[in-house]
């Protein structure tokens, strides 16, 4: 016999009983968006894998370990979406959105993917939801975005949540930081893991971004970033502090926060729930105002952030906020006779029509299969239709959790129901 197959490590099946969490919150993440002035945008879930190389960074984790990555017929690398930011980036170019009023606001919800270690709450198809303001180099722009995500998570209902925030410099102050760190990781590369050795040479600000837990006591001895901040990093950083702190916004400065991909200078940020360890963290971004030069375009200031979808779900269901449930059919159509069958179907067809949700009975089922099916799927009523019913032009209306029962003549079933709505 067959094989059954299965879905693929690392992604899951979105069930119906999963989806009230979802559109939840999809409705949330619509509506905070509106209400801060940011427009959706889509982007292909396939990019030229040059896209990310370029703008993520040749050396991080997601070029190097964790990309999808295939030639189409006509022999282009392509990579499937491992990160939105960049795919944005270059539909603002693409499209001549450097015309628009400054900054541009935009938001989206979309499918990732990365060839990682399934873990929970994180898969190698995971989504989502993610914002950029980008055209606008002031912190402003900064604590807009962050307030964006934070208000998104006050929506949903999640607490005990901590915004963990840093500045990590530019082009003028970085270098010089970098050597620092390098020196003081010189006499510690045999402590550490293979990963960081490499990281050493290539990309030393990833240092701090290790997981590893031998690597852990090393990076918080490391010295902070932000002792080296140049005149102007340190006036945009000291602003943003004070506007996260008039929007009333908690946060925790963590001086050795760096970010996984290239793309990032001065702000970054995260935010993570309390003693869940390293891989906890459900929402991040911050500046990137080198991308777009990367991809070709004229420099270009640029802020967002990423939140993972299945995270927030994870932390709803841990915390037990209580979402909207879906909605159930309304009416349950049932058939005594094989007569009453294309009624039954016209019936049903009738009460969809008037925005009454409906089913028709279908197969062989008995009365009582019938009832049983409907209470199953959660009606509200049973309309049965059979021989009498059809003889009189009637339809015997019941109520499945009371019980109650009355004959309804066809013209009126609308007018019956449509009340409880």
């Amino acid at each position: 016999m067959t094989a059954q197959h299965k879905a693929p490590r690392g992604t899951r099946d979105t069930l119906p009983e999963d989806q009230p969490y979802w559109e939840f919150v999809r409705e949330a993440a619509s509506r905070t968006s509106t209400a801060f002035g940011y427009e959706s945008i889509e982007t292909p879930v396939f990019e030229e894998a040059s896209l990310f190389t370029r703008g993520v960074g040749e050396v991080t984790d997601i070029v190097q370990k964790e990309m999808y990555i295939f030639k189409d017929r006509g022999g282009l690398d392509l990579a499937l979406r491992p990160e939105g930011t960049a795919p944005v980036c270059r539909a603002y170019l693409e499209h001549g959105m450097h015309n628009l009023p400054q900054p541009v606001r935009l938001w989206y919800w979309t499918p990732i993917f990365r060839y990682d270690r399934p873990q929970a709450g994180r898969y190698r198809q995971h989504h989502q939801f993610g914002a950029e303001a980008i055209g606008e180099a002031a912190s402003a722009v900064d604590a807009e975005v962050i307030e964006l995500l934070w208000r998104l998570y006050e929506e949903l209902g999640l607490t005990n949540l901590t915004l963990q925030l840093n500045s990590i410099g530019d082009s003028k102050c970085r270098p010089k930081y970098l050597e620092i760190l390098r020196d003081y990781y010189r006499d510690k590369l045999d402590n550490v893991c293979l990963d960081c050795r490499a990281r050493f040479d290539r990309n030393p600000l990833r240092l701090l971004d290790c997981k590893q837990e031998r690597c852990q006591p090393i990076i918080a001895g490391a010295p902070p970033i932000t002792d080296y901040l140049c005149e102007d990093c340190a006036a945009h950083f000291s602003e943003l502090k004070a506007l996260l702190e008039t929007a009333r916004i908690p946060f925790t400065l963590s001086p050795r926060l760096v970010r996984g991909l290239d793309y990032y200078a001065r702000t970054v940020f995260e935010v993570t729930p309390p003693d869940e360890g390293a891989q906890s963290t459900i929402g991040g971004g911050g500046r990137y105002d080198g991308l777009i030069e990367l991809l070709g375009g004229r420099p270009t200031p640029g802020v967002g952030f990423a939140t993972g979808i299945e995270r927030i779900i994870l932390k709803l269901q841990r915390q037990g906020v209580a979402v909207p449930q879906r909605e159930r059919p309304q009416v349950y159509v049932a058939v005594q006779t094989p007569a009453a069958r294309v009624p039954a179907f016209r019936l049903a067809s009738e009460l969809r029509r008037a925005g009454i949700s409906a089913i028709s009975a279908a197969g062989e089922r008995s009365l009582k299969a019938q009832m049983g099916h409907a209470d199953a799927i959660g009606a509200t009523y049973v309309a049965i239709l059979g021989e009498r019913e059809l003889a009189e032009k009637t339809v015997t209306l019941r109520q499945l959790a009371g019980g109650a029962q009355e004959t309804v003549p066809l013209t009126d079933v609308v007018s019956r129901i449509r009340p409880s709505r």
